[in-house]
Parts: structure tokens; sequence; C-alpha cells
């Protein structure tokens, strides 16, 4: 009796993603919701993510969360114009409390629970897409879980601030690219995983969409499963072209916003770019803690401004109120302040130095987790899994010193799998990390450690994947001629039916050169 031995692979297959899936959910909703719901409080930019959903809100930073946002009654329709997918799970959120009876209004115990429901599938298709013995695949599990749930990270899932999307998609994108390795139907899924988290990250702030370029690279890195030629650049270009083409659609779907100078924006970003380089040059240049005049001079800026060191936008004594000002605002660019960087080695590795202490602090301390009926000080914050958190904040006094060396490793780590999809994913992870690191350690001057967060998080998943062991092939495949998994207790290795890199699906027990029999095996058996 022929038996179909890929029908029995992919139920094996399937179980373990429902059981990583279900168990990771379970989890998390216990860690957000027991004994009483944790997020992030409003920094004052809290109403964009809440415009987004149809809510007008308008209010300065908050010690406190609010649980629960309603739209108040007459008040005028919100148009966002800034674009941060936060408010897409924000919006999906007020329609399920729409269904439930309550309209206009956003929970952030349902926004936590969504959010927590596709981190628990982007674990699971991680889980999925290693090519490695389930015992190491469940290890690397709980390493993920570890790294989601800390409470360095974990609240942004029900907070109306942009990282929390980003830290998803990050997680879809890191599944998606390693299920698109996979043959048939989950090369497929794996596509549309990346496709799915891409979209999410990328456009989950300004400054995330430049993991655009990177993941398009990403995406024509890996191998599709088995398809080759034609076929396999066809399926990366439509992956590329289906992102660029959303992401272009959802940047323009926004309203232009009004700039400092009066003027309405034409790109993502533009009206706050003039307040971000104010920052960057007034908090990370003209510090009043080094040359003033000196700096002052290599900006282009006058020597009266000396009496704004120090002095952020929002600064109750800006240089912005000086009569001077609208002369030099057009030194207040991306040029001007990277030119001084290029140009000042010194000053620049002290940037950096003080972002990576930035980034390793992992959590600032003005984002209280939670509601003001908890009975908590304003601020307070919760400390249920700081497990990886309270390492980083430990070295984090070293700054480059303590950093540095992490990057190296993970670098190596790419380089030691560069020939897997694994090697691709940890390249794709280590970019970003970069990316978003110097994005906001030399572009902006304020709100360091949260605006590092996106790299911090990304670098952890890196970690927990590059602790991976090396594949025992030089090319790491899925499939019965693979070795990643080592052979089994029966002569055939792990992955059996699915190829990758030109593996085949099955491998073959001739009983005579004209009817080839399959070989039956539970690979679950062996591992």
């Amino acid at each position: 009796m022929k038996l179909d031995v890929p029908k029995a692979r992919l139920g094996a297959e399937a179980r373990l993603g429902i059981g990583v899936f279900g168990t990771s959910f379970l989890l998390f909703a216990v860690r957000f919701l027991v004994p009483r719901p944790i997020a992030m409080s409003n920094n004052g930019d809290g109403g964009r993510v809440l415009c987004g959903a149809g809510i007008t809100w308008k209010g300065l930073p908050e010690p406190f969360v609010h649980l629960v946002y309603t739209a108040a009654p007459g008040a005028p329709p919100c148009r966002p114009t800034y674009l941060l997918t936060q408010s897409w799970l924000a919006e999906a959120s007020v329609g399920l409390a729409r269904l439930a009876g309550f309209p206009t209004t956003l929970s952030l115990v349902v926004l936590g629970l969504l959010s927590s429901l596709v981190a628990a599938a982007a674990i699971a298709a991680i889980v999925l897409g290693l090519p490695y013995p389930v015992r190491v695949r469940l290890a690397v599990a709980a390493g993920l879980l570890l790294v989601v749930a800390d409470s360095a990270f974990f609240g942004y899932f029900a907070a109306i601030l942009g990282e929390g999307a980003a830290f998803l998609g990050l997680l879809l994108i890191a599944g998606g690219l390693l299920l698109t390795a996979r043959e048939g139907r989950w090369s497929y899924a794996g596509m549309a995983v990346t496709f799915a988290g891409g979209v999410l990250a990328v456009n989950a702030k300004v400054q995330t969409l430049i993991i655009l370029p990177i993941l398009a690279l990403a995406v024509l890195l890996v191998r599709p499963g088995t398809l080759r030629g034609a076929k396999r650049w066809a399926a990366a270009a439509l992956v590329v072209g289906a992102l660029g083409a959303v992401t272009l659609f959802a940047q323009q779907s926004v309203e232009p916003a009004r700039a400092p100078d009066g003027t309405y924006t034409a790109f993502p970003g533009d009206d706050s770019r003039e307040i971000n380089m104010f920052n960057s040059v007034f908090l990370n240049i003209v510090d009043g803690r080094h040359d003033t005049q000196a700096d002052l001079a290599a900006l282009g800026l006058p020597p009266s401004f000396a009496q704004y060191a120090g002095n952020g936008w929002w600064h109750p004594h800006p240089a912005t109120m000086d009569p001077l000002y609208p002369n030099y605002r057009d030194k207040m660019t991306r040029e001007n302040v990277l030119g001084y960087f290029a140009s000042h080695p010194g000053r620049t590795f002290e940037v950096l130095d003080r972002a990576a202490t930035d980034q390793l602090t992992a959590r600032p301390d003005y984002l209280g987790s939670f509601d003001q009926e908890a009975g908590f000080a304003p601020h307070a914050q919760e400390y249920r899994v700081p497990v990886v958190s309270w390492l980083t904040r430990l070295i984090s006094p070293l700054g480059l010193v303590a950093l540095v060396p992490i990057w190296l490793f993970v670098l190596v780590k790419v380089w030691v799998q560069r020939r897997g999809p694994l090697g691709v994913v940890l390249g794709f992870l280590l970019a970003v990390s970069l990316t978003q690191f110097a994005t906001a350690a030399l572009g902006d001057g304020i709100e360091g450690v949260k605006h590092q967060s996106v790299a911090l998080f990304t670098l952890l998943l890196a970690l927990v994947l590059a602790a991976l062991p090396q594949s025992r092939s030089s090319e790491p495949r899925w499939g019965r001629n693979s070795s990643v998994g080592g052979p089994s207790s029966d002569g055939t290795r792990f992955g059996d039916g699915f190829g990758q890199n030109g593996g085949t699906s099955s491998s073959t027990n001739t009983s005579s050169p004209a009817k080839p029999t399959r070989k039956i095996v539970d690979d679950d058996a062996s591992l």
C-alpha cells in the first residue's frame, strides 16, 4: 500500500507550528493581563496613532496609561498627516470594539491581544522556517519569547506608539524569509508573510523607511524553494514590487503635513526634518560642553547662538526665538549636520558612543506601564520579564566597547551561514540594526533610548538566531539529502519532503529500476 509521505510530514510540521503558536499566544496573554494589563504611556506623539484610527486626541506626555480611548462626541474628524502602521492595528482594534457595541473606542487590551496574536504567529513562522531538529527549534522559540516578552519591548504592543508595529513586522520578516526557502506551499506562504511583515515594519514610522532597500536585497538573495531561473527572479521581483507599491500608496494616503516654516510637505517626515536637525545641532553638537564657538563656525551659525547651546526645539528658550534664526534656517539640514560629523571624527565617536549606551539601556524611564487606577506612582514601570534588558542595561555604560563586539559576533555568523537562508536573515537583521542605530544617533538629539529600541530589538533577534550551530553541510538545504539536522537513526536526515536550494523532496529506496518506492520515515521519532 502506497502512503503519502509528504502529507504525513506536513502534519508533523503543522502540529509543531500550531503548538508553538498556541503556547506563545497563551504565554503572551498571561504576561500581558496578569495580574493587570500593562502598556507604554503616551510620550506626547500618541495622537498620531489615534488619528490614524479615527480618534481625535490631543494631549501632552502622560505619566499613566489610558486603557481606553474614546472619541469625544462632536469632535472634528481627524485626518492623519503621519503614517504609522500601529494605527492600522489600532484601527483593527476599534473595529473589534465596534462589533462588541463600543463605537469609536480603542481598547489597549484588545490592541495588546491582537499584537500578541501576530507576535505568536511570527514566532511560529520562524520556528517552521528553521532547518534544524525540533529540540533546537524549540530552544530558539524560547529565546525569542524572552526577547519579545521582555519588559523593554512588550509594552509597546499595547501602546499608541510606533515601535510595536516595527517589532511585529521584523519578526514576520524573519519568519517569512526562512519559510520562503522551503519547498512548495511553504515557500509561497513565506513570501506572503515576508510581504505582510515588510509592510508593517517599513511603514512603522519615518525612521524605518530605510528598511525597504535592505529588505528588497534580502528577498532577492533568498532562494524561494525549488524555483530556479526566471521563475525565481519573477517571484522575488513580485514581492519587492508589491512592497514598494504598497509603501508608496500608504505614504501618499496621509494628508500633507505643515512644516515649521508654514509650508506643506511633499515627502514623509519633511514636517519634522527641521525639528530633528535642530535638535541634533543644539543637543548633539552645540551642546555647551565643547568648543561652542568653533562648532558654530563649522556649522555656519553666528557666534550669538552660543546662548542657545544645549537648548532643543521644545526648550523654553530655543534659537527659533532669535530674530536672526530665519536667516539661518537653511543650516538645519541633514547635509550640514552630516558634513560636520564627517569632518569631526572625534565628536562623531562621542555621539555614537552615547547612542550605544542609550541602545543598551533599552528602556526610557519616562514611559509608564500602568493606568492610574492601578495605584502605582506616576511613570511606574513593570519588570515582569526583565532578563534581556537587565543584561543589556548592565553593560550599557561601556557603550560602543560593548556594542561593537556584538555586531562583530553577528557578522561572523552571517559569514558562516552565508550559503543558507539563515545567513540572509542574519545579514538583514544586522543591516537593519546598524542603519537604525546610525539614523537615530546622528539624525536626532532627543529620546535617544526610545529611538534606539528598534535597533536593539533587531539585534537581539539576530543574537538568538546567531546562537544556532553551523550546519554540517557547506550549503544548508531542506530535503532528505540535507545534513542540517544530522543523520537519523534509520539513515535518513531531518527535513524530509522539503528541498531547498536544489534539495530533493524525497529519497528513494529502489526495489527495481522501473518501480522506485518511497521509504517511510518517522522523522519526529529520530529527533
